[in-house]
This record gives C-alpha cells, sequence and structure tokens, in this order.
C-alpha cells in the first residue's frame, strides 16, 4: 500500500479556531453572559419597543398626570401625564446612541495615537505628553465649559437636537480616548521587539503596510476591551450632563435627562427617579461585565484555564 494510499484517520485534524476559544474561555464568565444578555435585551427594547409600545412619549394627558404604575402605564406618568415606559425607552435610544458614538471616535482617535507612539520613536515623546496633558485637565468642569460655548451655535446649526447630540459626542469622545492610547502604545512597544515584526522590518515592509498587517490585529483585545468600557463611561457622562440640565432640551428625553426632571418630585413620586436610575446602573454594570469577561477571553495566558 502507497504512503498516499494511506486511511484518512492519519490526517492531522484541521486546526481550530482562535475565535471558538475565546468564546470557549468567554461562556466561562458567569458575570458576562449574564451582562451580554441583559444589554442585547437593552439594545432590542429601545429599538423595537417604541414600535410595540405605541404611545407616544411627547403625548401630554394633563388628566393622566402623577399616576402610578398601572396597566394603562406600567411605570406611570409624569407631571404632565407623559407615560414614563416610552419615555424611558425613548431616552435608551438617545443615552445609547451616544454612548456607542462617543466610544467609536474616543476608540479611533486613542488606536490612531497609541499606534504611531508605539511605532514611530521620534513621535513618541510628544504624542504621550498630550495624553499626559489631557489626563491632567478636570474633565466636568472643562465639559460644562466646552457646551455653553458652543450649545447656542451648533443649535442653530443643526437644529436643537442634532446639534447637541453632535457636541455630546465630539466632547466625550475628545476626552476619553487617553486610556485606549496609553494600552495601544504599551503594547505597539511589545510587539516591535518579537520576531515576526523584525523579520517584516529586515525585508524592507513599510511602516503603513507593517502597522495595518501585523501590528494592528494583535492589538485589538485591549482595544475590544476598552470598547466596552467606552461605552459606559459615555453613558454616565452624557447622563450626568443632562442631569445637570447641560444635555439635551427638557422635551427630548434622555435617561440622565429623565432624573433631571425627576428630582423635584422625589419625595412624592420616587418611582420617577427608580426607573431611569436603574436603567443607567445596569446598562453600565452589564457593559462592565462584558468587558471583565472580554478581558478574561482574551489574554492568552488565562485562556484555556
Amino acid at each position: 500500500m502507497t504512503e498516499s494510499a494511506l486511511p484518512a484517520a492519519h490526517d492531522p485534524p484541521p486546526p481550530r479556531s482562535q475565535w471558538l476559544d475565546v468564546w470557549d474561555q468567554f461562556k466561562t464568565h458567569r458575570g458576562a453572559l449574564w451582562g451580554m444578555g441583559f444589554f442585547v435585551t437593552v439594545l432590542i427594547a429601545v429599538l423595537l419597543g417604541p414600535y410595540l409600545w405605541t404611545i407616544d412619549a411627547q403625548f401630554i394627558d394633563i388628566r393622566a398626570r402623577n399616576q402610578g404604575p398601572s396597566f394603562a402605564h406600567p411605570f406611570g406618568t409624569d407631571q404632565l401625564g407623559r407615560d414614563t415606559l416610552a419615555r424611558v425607552l425613548a431616552g435608551g435610544r438617545v443615552s445609547l446612541a451616544v454612548g456607542i458614538a462617543a466610544m467609536l471616535l474616543a476608540l479611533g482617535l486613542g488606536t490612531l495615537i497609541g499606534l504611531v507612539a508605539g511605532y514611530f520613536k521620534r513621535l513618541d515623546g510628544p504624542l504621550m505628553r498630550l495624553t499626559d496633558l489631557f489626563l491632567a485637565l478636570p474633565l466636568l468642569p472643562l465639559l460644562l465649559v466646552v457646551i455653553m460655548l458652543f450649545r447656542d451655535s451648533l443649535r442653530s446649526a443643526f437644529g436643537p437636537e442634532t446639534g447637541i447630540f453632535f457636541l455630546i459626542v465630539f466632547i466625550i469622545g475628545i476626552t476619553s480616548w487617553m486610556q485606549t492610547a496609553r494600552i495601544v502604545r504599551g503594547d505597539v512597544l511589545t510587539l516591535k521587539e518579537r520576531e515576526f515584526v523584525l523579520a517584516s522590518q529586515s525585508i524592507g515592509t513599510p511602516a503603513r503596510r507593517m502597522i495595518t498587517r501585523h501590528v494592528l490585529p494583535n492589538v485589538l483585545s485591549p482595544i475590544m476591551v476598552s470598547a466596552t468600557l467606552g461605552i459606559a463611561n459615555a453613558i454616565i457622562t452624557e447622563s450626568a450632563l443632562s442631569f445637570l440640565g447641560l444635555g439635551f432640551p427638557s422635551d427630548f428625553p434622555t435617561w440622565g435627562r429623565l432624573l433631571f426632571d425627576s428630582t423635584d418630585y422625589l419625595q412624592q413620586y420616587p418611582e420617577r427617579v427608580l426607573w431611569p436610575g436603574l436603567a443607567i446602573s445596569l446598562t453600565v454594570l452589564s457593559v462592565n461585565y462584558i468587558g471583565d469577561g472580554l478581558r478574561d477571553a482574551l489574554d492568552p495566558r488565562i485562556r484555556g484555564r
């Protein structure tokens, strides 16, 4: 019998996908699974909920104002008779949109600065000093000053809702990239000393191709973890700005704005603060658990234990 006629059972098994190993490790983290399930549920609720719960979030019914939970209004109504459940669903859509958009902006800026600073030695010093400068800034007072300066001009240019959305996303994103930049830079400095990078440099691979083909794919794991934490940070920041009355207009609900509007009625109707507060807290907690699970799953020193 020739060697080519040997049974196929002796052939080595196909290599296992690395992402399957990551998923197997992620499934062992119960908190991450519960967090992912809750976050997906919130996404589905805020995206499809307004089509199922057809009460308009802006509909005013003075006769039904200040009502408690009932079959007609499961979360009750506010001082103008607007349905709280509809406003929580509409506010969640805005808050999550702000969180995801601001996270993408911060992630892109932080990844770019981290890659450039880690790979090009002559730019490392200036970019890291710029990062240290942003880290030293008092973020909340800076956010308040920038919003007060540019809020009216952007409202007149893009409209009251769209202008504030662009401003808040830009402000949160431009002040949240520093941690990602420092993490990516550290990983790039380590990768530059690896054999495959040195081999590629020895054959004259251009820097742009080196970064896109060899360096960037190997720093995706900390970038993905930073993405989840960035969403949580952006949601909290937007909620804080809306709670201070410097976010979206009063007739444009967000979770933070609902909290701000409910503080005057805290003693008489405490459930009004409960619903948006729970939405913010549980969503941020679920995102943090997802990031914790991703960190463990993407770490090769932990994976497989």
